[in-house]
């Protein structure tokens, strides 16, 4: 009866846990004066201020709610992904399994020319000058992938089984993102638009999130959910109205690309994200 209670309160306090961390952080976003929408340099600028900050504040949350013998095992630095052995794996293979799964975005860029943009020196030098750029490939995913997922899946894996981790783990990202229903309003949308395109990005952002949270078990490296979540907001959500403008067999031929690149990540998910790869031992987890 004792260890049965033991239980029902740890799973308690690690979702507790990981519900306040992303009220905190969510909240974070909001603490300045809100006279600009977020893609203003001034409102993301201030909110990098903060991000930075939950970067110091969402390792004492793991920290006090972590079980204490974790810890005896491996360091919090460990337990976050934050190591060296097995970087430079977890940083590219990842990025080529990502790839794969937007094989078919990957080739339409292709088709259509945009792909030879990466090749001129010049994108890159404006692009690291270009605020919104920097907030959704290097800001956001750094932030968001150290608190939702290096922060709280640890929290969550001393509680649960993997498969029920990966799946809790998602929801607190999802549904934070439902703070930017906040500004669709603002901007003149009505209610129920706003509403329904926040539960559109909801269930992107947590069938993404199974996919980090699935990454970051298996590899035991924060890189790994860094690189892909910074690809995925590069590439966004596929483009089927584009695919839609193309004819006949070359129509056909862009759905097939798009369902082999799916059912190749699909086949190479697990043998890419072996754990022996990447020096990860996941019983650190394990109480």
């Amino acid at each position: 009866m004792e260890l049965e209670f033991k239980a029902i309160f740890g799973c308690f306090l690690s979702v507790t846990t990981c519900f306040l961390l992303s009220v905190v952080y969510i909240s974070s976003l909001y603490v300045w004066d809100a006279k600009y929408d977020r893609n203003h340099p001034s409102t993301i600028k201030k909110r990098f201020v903060s991000v930075f900050i939950m970067m110091f504040v969402s390792p004492v949350f793991l920290y006090a709610s972590i079980n204490k013998r974790i810890l005896e095992r491996s360091s919090i630095w460990e337990i976050m992904g934050l190591k060296i052995h097995g970087l430079s794996e977890a940083f590219l293979i990842p990025w080529f399994l990502t790839m794969v799964l937007f094989l078919g975005p990957l080739f339409m860029q292709l088709v259509n020319g945009s792909l030879k943009s990466y090749l001129k020196p010049m994108y890159w030098v404006d692009s690291m000058q270009n605020l919104i750029w920097l907030r959704n490939h290097v800001v956001a995913p750094l932030s968001e992938e150290f608190t939702f997922r290096s922060c709280m899946l640890p929290l969550l894996l001393q509680s649960f089984s993997p498969s029920t981790a990966i799946f809790i783990c998602p929801l607190f990202f999802g549904v934070a993102h439902f703070h930017h229903m906040i500004e669709r309003i603002r901007k003149g949308l009505d209610f129920k638009t706003a509403f329904l395109a926040s539960c559109f990005h909801f269930t992107y952002t947590t069938i993404f999130g199974m996919y980090s949270a699935f990454l970051l078990w298996r590899t035991g490296h924060f890189a790994s959910t860094f690189i892909a979540h910074a690809f995925c907001n590069h590439m966004g959500v596929p483009d089927i109205q584009e695919l839609l403008t193309y004819k006949g067999y070359f129509r056909l031929l862009m759905f097939s690309v798009f369902i082999t690149g799916l059912v190749l990540w699909i086949c190479l998910l697990y043998t890419l994200t072996e754990p022996s790869w990447y020096y990860n031992y996941k019983d650190i987890y394990l109480l």
